[in-house]
């Protein structure tokens, strides 16, 4: 058993070191915020459904993917959205913008109302806008 160990441990840092070659033919890119353009909210909730809501946002250029949804929660039942994209770096891009439609899965956990923001850009001041809505929870 102890020649097994020695071999491992003279093995062990190879494998490892080889696995961790970060050649140049590696894509950069980095997270952006991107616009929502309109919401396919649902007029009321029903605790313990699950929610299909649809979300059309905006990919600003060529290099520029839709990726997913930061879902945070204000509060209890207050939701800030923002629709997350990838961008490439130091590659050219055209600059056509592209609406994508997605969606997200919601779960009603809580009763009263819910408000969703879904972020919208900022305004000429820097100050975040969005777009929201209030959805009930009906018995």
């Amino acid at each position: 058993m102890k020649p097994f160990w020695n071999l491992l441990k003279l093995l062990l840092p190879l494998i490892l070191l080889s696995a961790c070659d970060i050649g140049e033919d590696e894509v950069s890119y980095h997270f952006v915020s991107l616009t929502t353009v309109s919401v396919d909210m649902p007029e009321e909730f029903r605790l313990n459904e699950t929610y299909e809501i649809g979300v059309t946002v905006l990919e600003p250029n060529g290099c520029t993917e839709f990726a997913g949804f930061d879902i945070l929660p204000e509060n209890t039942t207050i939701r800030r959205v923002v629709a997350i994209g990838t961008e490439q770096d130091d590659v050219p891009c055209t600059e056509v913008l592209s609406e994508v439609a997605t969606s997200f899965d919601f779960i009603c956990l809580y009763s009263g109302t819910y408000t969703f923001r879904f972020w919208t850009g900022k305004n000429e001041d820097g100050v975040d806008q969005f777009m929201e809505f209030e959805v009930p929870v009906v018995p």
